[in-house]
């Protein structure tokens, strides 16, 4: 499952470096499946979904940093675990029970996010 940032954060930004798929963005930021991916133009996502990577997406938080599903892999194929929650001080950055995906999609996600 993706990893979604709680009401609990303190916008320090420990989190959005971290992130191997630029799926962290500051509170009210636009986001794109572009941000950090070799993903461009029109494509259809592992999820079925028709998008355009260099659209402007509308922030999912305008009050604390947030994580988009839809590039989160949890880190899967980069690292252990969850880079975000690693270094979070606050402990916000935990999974997120309304976007559960297994680890072969995870793996997936992050093969469609950065193919070559």
């Amino acid at each position: 499952m993706a990893i979604i940032i709680t009401d609990e954060c303190i916008n320090c930004g420990a989190c959005e470096p971290e992130c191997p798929n630029t799926a962290i963005y500051e509170a009210s930021d636009d986001w794109k499946y572009s941000d950090g991916t070799s993903l461009k133009g029109d494509l259809v996502l592992t999820n079925g979904k028709t998008v355009n990577a260099d659209d402007a997406q509308e922030p999912i938080s305008d009050e604390v940093y947030y994580i988009s599903p839809d590039k989160c892999t949890e880190c899967k194929g980069f690292h252990d675990e969850p880079q975000c929650a690693a270094v979070c001080p606050v402990d916000c950055c935990v999974p997120d029970e309304n976007h559960v995906e297994t680890e072969k999609e995870l793996l997936q996600k992050q093969q469609f996010l950065h193919q070559q």
